[in-house]
């Protein structure tokens, strides 16, 4: 059962990210928005650096979180169409193989504008990058949370017509808890505020882990109703 499970989850990620890498979106779409964003977030502190730097890692996992959202929206949007979600549901595929693939798909495509992003706060707001341990477990985990969050509530408005506005208005009161985490983390690694940055980012793992429990508990039955 074990290894079935791996290799269809394997099967489901390949597919996506074929897609992707075909469509080429997150890198000729997201990524720019991204950019924007944080550009957007420089001009509107008329490109004061002290401020830019004291609020680097609130301001970084916003635009992660938008980027995200628009993964999430694009990876859904396709199975809605010529019947890609009827096709997935009668694959014979588990569907908690069915969620950990794209789940994968979609924290990998996060991991991408991560790293962009990381360079791009360096770049405009001049951030110094230190407590790389700290750094590197909050970029993994996060993404982890978001992905699996992100793909139930994405299963969970496949099937309706508004699902374009109504994922993102419950997806993001549902990661609130993750981004405040994630920023805190950071904030602390940074030295942009005196908090315990691992007593935050056990709270991230935590909120990481039960959303990705959520999913695998509650993907079955709303894969069959969508």
């Amino acid at each position: 059962m074990g290894s079935s499970l791996l290799s269809e989850s394997l099967l489901v990620f390949r597919k996506d990210l074929q897609i992707e890498r075909r469509s080429r979106v997150a890198m000729a779409q997201v990524a720019p928005f991204a950019f924007l964003v944080l550009i957007i977030f420089a001009f509107s502190l008329d490109g004061d650096l002290a401020t830019l730097k004291r609020l680097t890692s609130g301001l970084y996992w916003i635009a992660v979180l938008f980027s995200a959202l628009l993964i999430i929206q694009r990876a859904f949007t396709l199975e809605s169409q010529d019947g890609v979600r009827d096709a997935l549901r009668l694959s014979g595929l588990h569907p908690n193989a069915i969620f950990l693939g794209k789940t994968a798909a979609i924290f990998l495509q996060i991991v991408v504008i991560e790293i962009l992003l990381g360079l791009g706060v360096v770049v405009f707001y001049s951030a110094e990058l230190t407590g790389w341990g700290l750094l590197l477990a909050t970029a993994a985990v996060a993404p982890v949370g978001i992905a699996a969050a992100g793909t139930l509530y994405g299963v969970l408005t496949a099937g309706l017509r508004v699902k374009e506005t109504l994922l993102p208005i419950l997806l993001l009161p549902a990661l609130a808890p993750l981004l405040i985490a994630a920023t805190r983390t950071s904030g602390s690694a940074l030295g942009e505020v005196a908090v315990n940055g691992w007593s935050w980012f056990n709270f991230l793992a935590i909120f990481a882990l039960l959303y990705v429990g959520l999913g695998l508990i509650a993907f079955t039955p709303l894969l069959e109703e969508s």
